[in-house]
């Protein structure tokens, strides 16, 4: 269980995040929300203890985040960033096995376990046979599997996704999502198609000026009003006909 409350972050004299309060229960996918600059990737941070909030309070499961060492931490939370990268030649099987640091005694010994774990996790997102491609060679793409396989091989009880599906076809979004939604972590991810978000989140949380706008059920929060007011867009929603989620249809921009 992750709790957000009240957290408030500003840069030059700009406040980014205001007084945001979110919840993301055990095991759900809920989905963070928002036009670019609202603050998402800033929270996910602050979640991740990479930024320091002027003010607010972030739990996981009762503990409070500012209490736990860095490297429990790493036992419990895993973040996938929005742009990870290494100037270091690595193999694919070497960069996956960096998710297994946080649980070994020292820091230059895989083990074998290490080691199934890291091939299971590559299996898991479509990339069997990668282990001992370089990373320098994968598209951009291969490389946002891998290191979606990195942070599973991390075997985190909070996993945090800063656009997951950028650099995915179509196929491999779908894909992706599904694979997370199946594993059971409790998941907060930062998502910029609402089609994808109303598919496969439970909840969402809609940011807009750094703050908590709306909060609930796809189907109650993607409204066409709430498009209109945050995203500034005309669209129609509907059903859709075998799921019964939100499917979500944008107007042109008027002339």
């Amino acid at each position: 269980m992750l709790d957000v409350t009240g957290v408030s972050w500003s840069v030059a004299a700009r406040r980014i995040l205001d007084d945001v309060t979110c919840a993301v229960p055990t095991g759900s996918l809920v989905g963070l929300l928002g036009p670019n600059g609202c603050g998402k990737t800033t929270l996910l941070r602050i979640v991740a203890r990479l930024t320091r909030a002027d003010q607010g309070r972030v739990t996981v499961d009762g503990d409070d985040l500012a209490s736990l060492s860095r490297s429990t931490l790493a036992r419990r939370a895993a973040l996938l960033a929005q742009h990870a990268d290494t100037d270091l030649d690595l193999t694919v099987a070497e960069v996956v096995l960096l998710g297994r640091i946080p649980h070994r005694r020292s820091w230059w010994s895989d083990t074998a376990a290490d080691r199934e774990v890291a091939t299971e996790a590559l299996a898991r997102v479509d990339l069997d046979g990668y282990a001992d491609r370089r990373w320098h060679t994968l598209s951009g793409g291969e490389r946002q599997r891998a290191q979606l396989a990195r942070a599973l091989a991390q075997r985190p009880r909070l996993l945090l996704l800063d656009e997951p599906t950028n650099h995915l076809d179509i196929g491999h979004q779908l894909h992706l999502l599904h694979l997370v939604r199946r594993a059971g972590i409790t998941t907060l991810a930062a998502l910029h198609d609402l089609n994808l978000a109303a598919m496969f989140c439970d909840t969402v949380v809609v940011l807009a000026g750094g703050r908590v706008v709306a909060t609930g059920a796809p189907t109650d929060v993607l409204t066409p009003r709430l498009l209109s007011d945050v995203y500034g867009v005309h669209a129609d929603v509907a059903a859709h006909p075998v799921t019964g989620r939100p499917t979500i249809t944008y107007h042109p921009p008027a002339s």
